[in-house]
């Protein structure tokens, strides 16, 4: 509960980029002891004032109170200073490093030398305030997803942040990484501190916030105590200003085998793989759900699948047409359409203008090229259209790729490839970062590809989104498939086990 101190005041915040006014008069109050819900759309506006906060961007108008006085932030180094710590989605780690040398990375030294011993110290300090318990000499690469996360909390607590920031921190975790994560939480506000919580699991931020804040168009629309009347059907629809209508889900006649794996060994050496004899059907109006920690083979997975990576054996077989070394063109002309984990990397090109990065695998095709010639017209027109039925928000088809939010960059790299109408489409994560009416949106467009006779295999680590749109989902461990359950049987519990490699203990 709130003890009703302010630990930290936002006042007026304004931020502009060009045209487009990503905060306007933001107010925000976070007080001792709260765990306080920022919501909001794709493109509200959380992450920019999040960002001003942290120091990345300077507001252009605006203040920010500690303590009730006012503080000057200009960068990140300013920010830890006041007792702010932020973990990002993407974790800031050294994976070659241990523990303690993580920790200790940036730290001042007493003439010239670390003090490793007092970097000791506090590292089990903190682990006894606040059950955040690491061992210090292991390796960051020898960590789980979630005990890098519980890291990057510590960090921030060891550079002595009493207001800690987490943006999006269950994507990446099993439901008892979630549990583990809720209790750390929970701990800290009881020693004092606030803590402000972003995610698009509605369901998450009603269990483990006592207050909201939901942001649209980068203004604040309501801040409201967390109540047990709050459903998340209200929530969602208060962040999106309009009544939300899950999709249904109708019953669909399972045809032929569009996809087969057949005992693949993958990645890594033909001695040590990453993926180890992995056999995977999925079928025509069928969606296929993989479920599974971050870092134990569906990367790998899903590079043999779209032909990026070579297997070290093992067979494809894609609509009756058996593969053992596929080329990415091969898997593309045969019907395979591919959205990737990393939207940054390898999804879109955030140098090039978004017309350009939304046409870019097709651009020696018409329309988009004729003898050798593009069709620039054809290319604008073309993503203009997905523009608008995806909802991109984004001030012009030409604007370069990298300003876009991640949201909205997750919505182009699904228009693209979803406008083509692949026979199997193979998408990873595909509403991390998606708002919830956003993320409605393209369980409709998945589930009217099933009915349409296509094939899907969904990769995700929210477990809500695979129980909502899988006929079956298989569970992936150290590179092994624990099992295929029917969707109508799977529960969070026995795939979270499976998930955390206890196959005996989930049946």
């Amino acid at each position: 509960m709130s003890q009703n101190t302010p630990i930290l005041n936002l006042r007026g915040i304004c931020k502009n980029f060009g045209s487009v006014q990503a905060n306007k008069d933001v107010d925000l109050t976070l007080h001792k002891g709260d765990i306080l819900g920022l919501l909001g759309e794709n493109g509200a506006g959380k992450t920019t004032l999040m960002n001003v906060l942290f120091g990345t961007y300077a507001a252009d108008s605006g203040h920010i109170e500690i303590d009730g006085l006012p503080v000057a932030i200009h960068n990140s180094a300013d920010a830890i200073a006041c007792g702010i710590g932020m973990v990002h989605q993407h974790f800031h780690l050294v994976a070659r490093h241990s523990v303690i040398e993580n920790l200790m990375v940036g730290q001042p030294s007493k003439h010239g030398m670390l003090d490793r011993a007092d970097a000791e110290a506090r590292l089990a300090k903190i682990g006894e305030d606040f059950d955040l318990k690491l061992p210090s000499d292991a390796l960051v690469s020898d960590l789980t997803i979630g005990e890098q996360q519980r890291l990057e909390i510590i960090k921030a607590l060891f550079r002595g942040a009493r207001i800690l920031i987490l943006d999006e921190p269950t994507a990446v975790l099993t439901p008892q990484e979630t549990e583990g994560l809720f209790k750390a939480m929970r701990a800290l506000i009881d020693k004092g501190m606030g803590v402000i919580f972003i995610s698009h699991k509605l369901f998450e931020v009603r269990e483990i916030t006592n207050r909201m804040m939901i942001m649209r168009l980068g203004v604040v629309t309501a801040t409201l105590d967390n109540t047990p009347d709050l459903t998340d059907r209200q929530l969602g629809e208060l962040m999106c200003g309009h009544e939300l209508t899950p999709p249904e889900k109708p019953a669909v006649e399972v045809g032929r085998v569009l996809l087969r794996l057949s005992n693949i060994t993958a990645g890594g050496t033909p001695e040590r793989p990453v993926l180890k004899d992995v056999s995977l059907d999925v079928r025509a109006g069928e969606i296929v759900g993989l479920a599974g920690v971050s870092g134990n083979g569906q990367s790998q997975l899903a590079e043999v699948i779209a032909g990026v990576l070579q297997p070290h054996s093992g067979t494809i077989e894609i609509d009756g047409n058996v593969l053992s070394r596929p080329t990415v063109n091969e898997i593309k002309a045969l019907g395979v359409g591919r959205v990737p984990e990393d939207r940054m990397g390898t999804g879109l090109i955030t140098s090039l203008p978004l017309s350009d990065s939304m046409v870019l695998p097709r651009i020696g095709q018409p329309p988009f090229s004729r003898y050798g010639v593009i069709d620039r017209g054809a290319i604008s027109k073309f993503v203009a259209e997905q523009v608008e039925t995806f909802g991109i928000k984004t001030a012009s088809v030409d604007i370069r790729t990298g300003t876009l939010s991640g949201g909205n960059l997750q919505k182009a790299l699904l228009a693209r490839e979803m406008a083509w109408d692949p026979l199997i489409l193979l998408v990873a994560q595909p509403t991390r970062g998606i708002d919830v009416g956003a993320g409605e949106f393209v369980h409709r467009q998945f589930l009217d590809m099933r009915a349409r006779g296509r094939g899907l295999l969904v990769i995700s680590e929210d477990l809500e989104e695979l129980f909502t749109l899988s006929d079956r989902i298989a569970v992936i461990y150290e590179g092994r498939i624990m099992s295929i359950i029917p969707a109508a049987e799977a529960t969070a519990r026995n795939v979270g086990l499976l998930m955390a490699g206890f196959q005996e203990d989930a049946a």
